[in-house]
């Protein structure tokens, strides 16, 4: 018993005196940082008259603390919209969790968090993308930002980049022919707890330059009249390297019962940094983009319902980034409607920034 006794003891002086430690050469410190972007869209949408706004999109601050080395919080606050009021503008807690880092193998985090689907729905500060407004595969296909309660596993392992994720559930009632899974987000305000979305994303890294990867999830969906299954597949590729940007993603949403069955999508962008030719240090990146998108792809009725919401689009544009944390951003782009081929012209510039 007195052995048992000093064993234990001896374990937990071990433990405490490795702890004494790690604190003894951390110092916990408090972090802050931020993105923000101010967008000009003039928009001609088929017939209906020219529409010219000045909008500051999203001005988001981050808080983070470190007690140790290896736990964390990191947090994210947004105003959509300059204000809210009467239901106009948004503030949104899009980030709040405790973090555990043991490796670059291992950690995990649980709050509110970010699933990872796609190239931006973690990162998604302007400086890191094409185009004034994020690519509309981000909007209608992958509902960036996507964020509510859960918890996640997360590591590296010989190049794998991978994340198993919990994550609050959809509503079904609220799933929509013209955006697919984007309304049904529950963002995080008391979600129903009696399923979950599980879902599992892999990268693969050691190429330098290049990212490429996949995620999987499903979903139970339920709301207080439906009850839907939801896969989402979805392949992402990035190279960002040499002066060249090329980015490529797909995804598609299969829906169980109901009008609406799948939704599907892609995009790819194409850049290159011209002053890279002049020896100039600021980027100048000229790009074109080509995007199909369709959130009522398949349908139980079939024929037009398929085509109303099915849309190409042609963008071409210009980056300018005098620093990497800073952007300004010219874009011109032609959006076809399959149904009747209605055109609409969107012209957009913008200002982002992150620190």
């Amino acid at each position: 018993m007195k052995r048992t006794f000093f064993i234990l003891t001896l374990i937990i002086s071990t433990h405490q005196s490795l702890l004494a430690q790690e604190l003894e050469f951390f110092e916990p410190k408090t972090t802050v940082g931020a993105y923000g972007e101010l967008h000009y869209n003039n928009e001609k949408i088929g017939n209906a008259p020219t529409k010219s706004i000045w909008d500051f999109h999203r001005f988001v601050l981050f808080f983070g603390y470190s007690w140790t080395e290896k736990w964390s919080f990191k947090s994210e606050v947004e105003l959509e919209h300059n204000f809210v009021k009467n239901g106009q503008g948004e503030l949104e807690l899009e980030q709040a969790y405790v973090n555990y880092h043991y490796s670059d193998m291992f950690g995990f985090n649980v709050g509110i968090i970010l699933p990872s689907v796609g190239l931006l729905n973690e990162f998604h500060e302007p400086p890191l993308f094409f185009g004034t407004e994020r690519p509309v595969y981000h909007n209608l296909i992958i509902p960036t930002t996507w964020f509510g309660s859960g918890a996640s596993i997360y590591g590296n392992y010989f190049g794998f980049d991978y994340r198993l994720t919990l994550f609050e559930s959809l509503n079904s009632d609220k799933l929509s022919l013209a955006e697919g899974i984007r309304p049904a987000r529950m963002k995080g305000y008391k979600p129903d707890a009696s399923g979950f979305l599980y879902s599992i994303k892999l990268d693969y890294l050691n190429i330098p330059g290049l990212k490429v990867g996949n995620s999987f999830s499903f979903n139970n969906a339920k709301g207080d009249s439906t009850k839907i299954d939801i896969t989402i597949y979805e392949f992402h590729t990035k190279y960002e390297a040499n002066n060249i940007t090329a980015v490529f993603e797909f995804g598609n949403i299969n829906y169980s019962t109901g009008e609406l069955k799948t939704s599907r999508g892609y995009y790819f962008d194409l850049g290159y940094n011209v002053a890279a030719l002049f020896d100039v240090n600021t980027k100048i990146i000229p790009f074109v983009r080509y995007s199909d998108i369709n959130t009522a792809a398949r349908t139980i009725s079939g024929g037009d319902s398929e085509r109303l919401y099915h849309f190409s689009e042609w963008m071409i544009g210009l980056n300018v980034k005098p620093l990497e944390q800073v952007v300004f951003k010219l874009d011109y782009s032609e959006r076809t409607r399959k149904l009747d081929d209605r055109k609409s012209k969107f012209i957009n510039f913008g200002m982002g920034y992150m620190f």
